[in-house]
Parts: C-alpha cells; sequence; structure tokens
C-alpha cells in the first residue's frame, strides 16, 4: 500500500516507488509538513523538526509562552491566514462582520481506495487499482470553514496529487478572496526555480534562476493559461542536471488564470503555493456550498531532470489523456491554413486533398474561414453554419469527395469568441464580455464569449454538435485566439463578477466535456494562437495541442526542447511548413523540418502543389519512416542530449522504447563550422548488454558503447544539415 497511517501519532507517509512524502497532525491540531524527497522506509521524520525564537514571528494565544512555537516559522501541508503566518497563504477567507483569518486544525482522515475526481474539472483519473486516496480534515472552528486536502498516489509513477476542498459551515456567505489548491513547504535547502516563459510564436523557453529571499510569482491573469508562463514550475538543487540531483515538478492541471506562488523565508525554508490565479478572484461560498480547487501533480527525482520529465509525460499520456488517440497513431495531415489562409474554394480544397492522397497523407484539415461571412479575421465568429457559397456546395459533398480519396477530414472550430458584425452578437450583445458604459478592447477583432452562462454553452453544444453529427468529420482543431479583457458577465450581480473568470473555465470544461463524450470517435487538437492553452487541463480533452504557430523548425527545436520538461512529445503538433517560413523568412531543408516535425504529432502545413519533384519525393520517405518510428515517439522515453536554448552548434535528442530494443538518435547543426569540431554525444536509456544495429548503416554497436563512450556524427555542411538515426536491438 502505498499510503501508511500511524493512528496513534496522527503520522501520514506517502510512498511512491521512487520518493517519500510525510506530514503529522501535532499535539495542537496542526498539520506540519514534515518531508517530501528520496525514500525513508518507515522511519519517522519529526527528527527533523525545527523551532526558534524568531523574533517579530508572534506565536498562537494558548501556545503564548512558547515563543519558539509559531506559524510564522512552521512547515505547514497549507496555510491559513491573519493568525501569524506572515508567509505566503493558501487561502484568504472573508467573513459576514469583515474579518479575515483562517486558522485550521486537524479533525480527522479517511483512506480510500482508488483515484479521487474533481468536481466539474479534469483531474488525473485511475487506470485500474493503480491510485489510492487519502483525505485530510481540517476547521477553522470559530468561522465554521472546513478545508478538506486531497492526495492522490500513484506509487507506480512516481507522482503525488494535490487539491484543496472548502465548505461552508456556517450559517453566513464567506467570500474567499484566494482559494489554493496547494502548499508545499521545503524546510530546507538552496533551489533553483525553472519556469517556462515565452511569447506567441515563442512559448515554453526555459529560464533557471535562483530563489532569492522575497517573493515570486509565475503567473498568468489572461484567462488562459498562456504563451507567456506555463502553470508548471521545477523546484532543482542547483548542482541538478538531467541525469543526477534532486529535483521537485508542481503542475497545475487548470487551463485559466493560474499563479504559482514561491517564497524563500527569514529561515532559509522554501514555500511554493499553487491555484487559481488570485487578479479579481473573490468566490462566494454560501452557506453549505463547497468549492473545489484544481488539481496539482507533484513529483520527485534525485536522478535528475529526464527522469522527472519521463515520470510526467509518462503520466499525462496515461492518466490524463483519454480517448481511442491517447495511445495510439495520430492520422498524419496536411492542415490548408499556411496553403491558402482564407483564399480558398471547395475546389482548391479538393485539389489539395488529390496531392496528398498521392502522397500518402492520411487526412486533410479544413482550418479558419468556412462558416458564417468569414473571409478575414473581421467577421464570422459566432455564426456557425456553413457557407455553401464559399465552398461552392455543402460541406459534406466536399467531405465525401475527400472521403472517396482515401482522406479523412478535419474541421477547425474557435466556439469562445465572437465578431461584432455576426447575427449571433447582433442577437445576443450580453453574451459577450464587455463592461457597461466603456467601449470594449478587441484582440483580432474578437470579443470573449461568456461561457460563466449556461444559455451561452448550450447554445455552442448545439451548434458544434449539429456540425458534427451532420457532416463526416473525424478531428477538430480547438482554437481560442484572444485573452480575457473586459471580463463582466451581464448575467451575475456585482457581488458575484469576481467568480466568472473560474466560472467561465467551468463552462469551457463542461462544453468539452459533453462534445468529447457525444463524440469520443473524433481527434480533439487544442490550440490557443499555438500553444497559448497548453497545459494538463486541456489534454483532458485534446491528446495533442498546436504546439506553437511559429513553424520555423530551427525555432521549434527550443519550443519542443522546453515543452518536454512536462509535456509528451506525443501531445506536440507539429508541421512541416513552407520556406521561406512565414514567421521568419528563414529556409531549411525539408528533410530537417520533417525530422523536427516528426518529434510530435505529424502534419503538413503548405501548399502541396507548390513543391519541387524532389520535396514531393522527400514527403513520401517522411511518411514511411514516421509511420516506422511513431510508437517510439509516442510512448517511449525521451532524452534532452544537449540544451537546445544555450547550445548553439547542434542540438541533439533521442526516444528510446519503453522496452529498450529500439531508438531514435536526432540531430540538427544549428552553426555549421569551419575545421569543425566533433559532434559527440552520450546516448541513454539503452540496454547495456545488448547488440544495436544502425538500420541505415547497418553498423552494430553495444549499448554500453554508445551509452559510455558515445557516438560521433560524421561531418554535416549546409545549412540546417539533420539526422535521424534509427538504431533497432539485435
Amino acid at each position: 500500500m502505498s499510503i501508511h497511517v500511524n493512528e496513534q501519532q496522527k503520522l501520514f507517509t506517502l510512498h511512491t516507488k521512487n520518493s517519500s512524502y510525510q506530514f503529522f497532525a501535532d499535539e495542537h491540531g496542526y498539520l506540519e509538513h514534515l518531508y517530501y524527497g528520496a525514500p525513508i522506509g518507515e522511519a519517522d521524520m519529526r527528527y527533523m523538526r525545527y523551532f526558534s525564537d524568531c523574533g517579530f514571528s508572534p506565536n498562537p494565544y494558548d501556545l503564548r509562552g512558547q515563543r519558539q512555537f509559531s506559524l510564522d516559522t512552521l512547515s505547514q501541508e497549507y496555510s491559513g491566514y491573519g493568525c501569524g503566518d506572515f508567509r505566503l497563504n493558501g487561502v484568504q477567507p472573508e467573513y459576514a462582520d469583515g474579518s479575515r483569518s483562517a486558522d485550521f486544525h486537524y479533525q480527522g482522515y479517511e483512506k480510500i481506495q482508488g483515484k479521487y475526481a474533481v468536481q466539474g474539472m479534469p483531474a488525473c483519473y485511475d487506470n485500474g487499482g493503480e491510485w489510492e486516496t487519502l483525505r485530510i480534515d481540517l476547521k477553522d472552528e470559530v468561522s465554521g470553514l472546513e478545508l478538506q486536502l486531497y492526495y492522490g498516489v500513484c506509487e507506480k509513477l512516481d507522482v503525488i496529487t494535490r487539491c484543496a476542498v472548502f465548505h461552508n459551515g456556517s450559517s453566513d456567505t464567506i467570500r474567499l478572496h484566494k482559494a489554493a489548491s496547494a502548499c508545499l513547504d521545503l524546510p530546507f535547502g538552496d533551489w533553483d526555480v525553472i519556469h517556462f516563459q515565452g511569447r506567441h510564436c515563442m512559448e515554453r523557453i526555459p529560464q533557471r534562476q535562483r530563489i532569492p529571499h522575497g517573493i515570486q510569482t509565475i503567473s498568468s491573469q489572461r484567462g488562459a493559461s498562456s504563451h507567456q508562463h506555463n502553470p508548471f514550475v521545477i523546484l532543482a538543487n542547483p548542482s541538478t542536471t538531467e541525469t543526477a540531483g534532486e529535483c521537485y515538478g508542481a503542475m497545475l492541471v487548470y487551463s485559466g488564470s493560474f499563479a504559482i506562488e514561491l517564497e524563500k523565508s527569514q529561515l532559509q525554508s522554501t514555500r511554493l503555493v499553487a491555484g487559481i490565479g488570485t487578479d479579481s478572484f473573490l468566490w462566494n461560498l454560501k452557506e453549505g456550498d463547497t468549492f473545489w480547487t484544481p488539481e496539482v501533480i507533484f513529483s520527485f527525482s534525485n536522478s535528475g531532470l529526464e527522469t522527472l520529465s519521463n515520470s510526467y509525460q509518462e503520466l499525462l499520456r496515461k492518466n490524463v489523456c483519454r480517448g481511442p488517440y491517447k495511445n495510439a497513431p495520430r492520422p498524419i495531415l496536411i492542415n490548408n491554413w499556411e496553403a491558402t489562409y482564407f483564399d480558398f474554394t471547395g475546389e482548391k480544397l479538393l485539389n489539395i486533398a488529390k496531392e496528398a492522397q498521392s502522397l500518402g497523407i492520411e487526412m486533410l484539415v479544413l482550418d479558419d474561414g468556412w462558416f458564417g461571412t468569414r473571409n478575414d479575421d473581421t467577421d464570422g465568429l459566432g455564426d456557425w453554419f456553413v457557407n455553401e457559397e464559399k465552398l461552392g456546395g455543402n460541406l459534406q459533398q466536399l467531405i465525401e469527395k475527400i472521403n472517396q480519396l482515401g482522406l479523412k477530414f478535419g474541421l477547425w472550430v474557435e466556439p469562445e469568441a465572437i465578431c461584432i458584425p455576426t447575427k449571433l452578437y447582433q442577437q445576443h450583445p450580453d453574451w459577450a464580455f464587455q463592461i457597461p458604459g466603456r467601449k470594449p478592447t478587441m484582440g483580432r477583432c474578437e470579443l470573449i464569449l461568456d461561457l460563466s452562462r449556461k444559455e451561452v454553452v448550450d447554445y455552442l453544444y448545439e451548434r458544434i454538435h449539429d456540425i458534427l453529427s451532420n457532416h463526416h468529420i473525424e478531428y477538430v482543431k480547438w482554437d481560442m485566439n484572444r485573452h480575457m479583457t473586459d471580463v463582466f458577465s451581464a448575467a451575475l450581480p456585482a457581488h458575484q463578477q469576481g467568480e466568472v473568470k473560474h466560472r467561465y473555465m467551468l463552462g469551457l470544461y463542461d462544453l468539452l466535456e459533453r462534445l468529447t463524450q457525444a463524440f469520443p470517435e473524433i481527434l480533439f487538437e487544442g490550440c490557443s494562437g499555438g500553444g497559448g492553452r497548453f497545459d494538463a487541463g486541456m489534454l483532458y480533452y485534446s491528446p495533442q495541442i498546436w504546439c506553437s504557430d511559429d513553424t520555423d523548425a530551427v525555432h521549434r527545436l527550443q519550443i519542443q526542447y522546453g515543452t518536454s520538461f512536462g509535456y509528451p512529445y506525443s501531445a506536440m503538433g507539429s508541421h512541416v511548413s513552407a520556406v521561406p517560413n512565414h514567421q521568419t523568412g528563414r529556409s531549411v531543408p525539408m528533410s530537417t523540418r520533417g525530422i523536427v516535425a516528426m518529434s510530435g504529432a505529424f502534419g503538413y502545413e503548405l501548399d502541396l502543389q507548390q513543391l519541387t519533384p524532389q520535396d514531393k519525393e522527400e514527403i513520401r520517405l517522411q511518411i514511411q519512416q514516421y509511420r516506422k518510428r511513431s510508437a517510439i515517439v509516442s510512448n517511449g522515453r525521451q532524452y534532452r542530449l544537449t540544451n537546445a536554448v544555450e547550445d548553439r552548434y547542434f542540438t541533439a535528442w533521442q526516444f528510446v522504447s519503453q522496452d529498450g530494443t529500439e531508438a531514435l538518435l536526432n540531430l540538427v547543426v544549428l552553426n555549421p563550422q569551419a575545421n569543425p569540431w566533433g559532434m559527440h554525444v552520450r546516448l541513454r536509456g539503452l540496454q547495456e548488454d545488448a547488440q544495436y544495429k544502425d538500420i541505415a548503416s547497418g553498423k552494430v554497436y553495444s549499448g554500453a558503447a554508445l551509452m559510455n563512450g558515445g557516438y560521433t556524427f560524421p561531418t554535416m555542411q549546409g545549412d540546417y544539415a539533420s539526422t535521424c538515426i534509427h538504431f533497432v536491438k539485435e
């Protein structure tokens, strides 16, 4: 069993394969955190508790004579508010009399077989008896505010999940100004934080820095997890590398505004608090009501960053992604966007499909512009009716012609946004986020629909359901190209406006749940201007997400590198696009574009009719290669052999099948040199005593030689030369 309880000592120990997590309820009823790290067996870690008479750190009233006991210096499982702990807090309640305080004390616990679910939101799920749940009950006796801490433990995958649930046991409304999901106290040590910053077209670039004294916040207040900051951080020992050292991961399963806060205290302890973003958040918890917070996934590694990454990747593939495609090969697709943008007809699309079929591509995806009066980005969103005049016939007729060629058909939608000229807006202007008396801020000529309203969610479900049920559509690209401004719901009173952003997310999750359950055979791909909502919450509904609108293969090396610290390559939508690249103007060989794109959910985004015969032959070869290699990329372990952000000579990365019998070694030369240094890497994850054949050259190497001695690549010249070596165990 992974959860051990010493009832007499009120001591709780959670075990995974390579970690232990321990806390206890002390004699005063406070829930003290003791340890999280490498396995400790059945040890009682209370001997590590440290107390200090720290000036200006107050003491609970009943312990006013014990100046060494202060919540301000105590390692806690969840921090209260206003009772002497001046560090980051987990909750900020306001009561009917205007007071603000939360002093939680232990009430009891329950062990539950299986994995808890989070009400109204995505979360990890059990795959058949692999999980256990521990629930800890706490209460603020004066106010009646109750707190339940949920712990989900998956021993096999080395993860511990957390969420907090608040219940109002009083007769008055309690207003929550903050309701974090989890708090993690690390009482000793210096730590680096690795977080993943960026911008549109350059998402999730890792940034590593020492946690200083003070407070640091990684957050998004955009109504989406965002291109700028990802809801995932790593705390690492300063000496930790890819292959050695301690590190902790904290990943929020949430797609809206979030905050991950870090503080190094006066006594050198480090606190992490993660949850819903607090900017403008205010939840009214009425008598008897319950509020669930999003889930946080924690994992620990004492063997470096790659072990941590592989734990998260396997968890997301197996226990977050759902549906028939979560482990299945994805269809190789051609998206028409960069080939035609809005300028297409049914005939033009059919010609693209014919060319795609001749090359071995398996699906055509029709992107933006097929509905309403959508001929540019100023109109159409909200009017989800097929523009038959533009297509030269109805959509099903076009789909049937494409299906007759042997291709599947996919469709782009952006249901969460609305354009002002549309019929929907003219009928329901109050359905869009707008502040009364103010002209709305515009983004891409769009406003955001108020998904906190059930009637809006129901309308979108009806329209999208109608399209999917009346057309043979096998893939949906779900886009969202607008971050939230002017957040105001015409359906809620003034005192509930702080609930709108989170209610929006609950509405979105409800809409996605209903559609994915109604059409379980459809492959949904998430998108938000590329990677603006690349998070575990969206992976629950869409097993792949368009990684970035930047399709430049050289930039994609950095984007996919950073993304891989927390997310599987199988989730990264990655396409070969035209050159010069539409975003950067850079030209990269077709072979290199293919190698980069094949490290993900593979496809094409270019005008096939403009390609040279040589490029078309290269595409046929790429498709053959991908079909042979996709299982290793999708379900194997990954290894970052170089730092794609800092190493400017070349970038190398590797995939190994779970059984260690196959490996893919990839390399792209970024900066070819005259009189060059040798390009040398050491492979990882192979079987030392096995023999591996290079499929292309026929040469055989031992696993020990490739890992301990390494592999030296031949000199490669020209712009962005590349190679992928496929090793197979003999």
